[in-house]
């Protein structure tokens, strides 16, 4: 079978690391043709705005994008295409496993987390403006309905997956009203799942027990703001953003994305880590059901983290993205 899919290369290192998946995902057997899109800094100059009409469109048209990172100016600049597209598509279900790496050395040992972040609401979807001079409101609108979807979703994944918990990771402490909405519909959609483990807990509880010991907890189910920050430090424990997948994913379509920075300073140099991307490219695989060729491919990139003897520089090595890349496909031949 071939599948048409859309590919988002982004900024930065984008182009080194989707070129470097890419490769990866055909060295599986798995036939994909790809639909370049603009989008982010380059998009800017050649269609006025970082996220064209014609990106959205072609994602509507595949169902499924893989996307490299995209620089988001800090205080100036472009507003987030990420949010952006997130918002367009409706892609409400940030998925963010986490994973301990063979051969990567952490604090912690046989992490396994998954963080389901809402995507779509609350106070990191940036609706802001200034009533008077010197002062910003910003607005964090909850929904009974996002709450549900996000949390009937994030059931769906730990029954389907064989995981074992649900931990809601809240505020309702403080914030009777908001996230005490979440925490009303979260009890509400556990009462459909009887045979998954359900918990409520503070998010200063959860940040303070991740790092103490993140094996007390499976799966964590959050609002939007929680979700990210949350997620960032989960892909602390397992070694960074450089090698921890995400995805984005609605009812209709799924963006597959590195959620580590465009990190212009190394751009066009070679010498970029693709595991990140290459791990999305895992969760792309096992969406549309590719599943034998998506546990090769993670086969095949912890083989050669756990041998050590071609590594990129982030991780102590000195190989370039293409030699990395080359190693992962010559497992590929002996895990295929």
């Amino acid at each position: 079978m071939t599948y048409e899919f859309t590919l988002i290369e982004g900024d930065g290192i984008g182009p080194e690391v989707t070129a470097a998946t890419i490769r990866i995902l055909a060295a599986a057997g798995v036939d994909i043709h790809w639909t370049k899109v603009p989008t982010g800094a380059a998009a800017v100059q050649s269609h006025g705005t970082p996220l064209p009409d014609v990106t959205l469109r072609s994602v509507e048209q595949t169902r499924v994008a893989l996307k490299g990172p995209i620089t988001t100016p800090v205080g100036h600049g472009f507003t987030s295409v990420n949010v952006a597209i997130r918002q367009a598509l409706d892609l409400y279900v940030s998925l963010r496993p986490v994973k301990s790496i063979p051969g990567v050395p952490t604090r912690h040992e046989n992490v396994d987390l998954v963080v389901f972040r809402e995507n779509t609401e609350g106070l990191y979807s940036g609706r802001e403006h200034s009533p008077v001079e010197g002062v910003v409101e910003t607005l964090r609108v909850i929904s009974e309905r996002a709450c549900k979807r996000i949390t009937r979703w994030a059931n769906e994944y730990v029954r389907n997956e064989g995981r074992d918990k649900l931990t809601l990771v809240h505020k309702a402490s403080i914030m009777k009203l908001s996230d005490g909405l979440f925490l009303d519909s979260f009890n509400q959609v556990a009462d459909g799942y009887p045979f998954v483990t359900h918990e409520a807990r503070l998010i200063d509880d959860v940040v303070r027990g991740l790092v103490i010991d993140p094996n007390q907890y499976d799966c964590m189910v959050m609002e939007n703001l929680y979700g990210d920050v949350l997620s960032d430090l989960c892909a602390g424990l397992v070694g960074g953003l450089g090698v921890v997948p995400g995805a984005n994913i609605g009812d209709r379509y799924a963006v597959f994305e590195a959620v580590h920075g465009s990190a212009p300073d190394i751009a066009g140099r070679g010498i970029a880590n693709p595991t990140a991307l290459v791990q999305s490219g895992v969760l792309l695989l096992r969406h549309i059901g590719e599943r034998k060729a998506a546990n090769n491919v993670e086969k095949a990139l912890f083989s050669v983290l756990e041998r050590g003897e071609v590594r990129t520089g982030d991780l102590g090595g000195s190989a370039n993205t293409e030699q990395f890349t080359n190693a992962i496909m010559a497992a590929l031949g002996t895990h295929g």
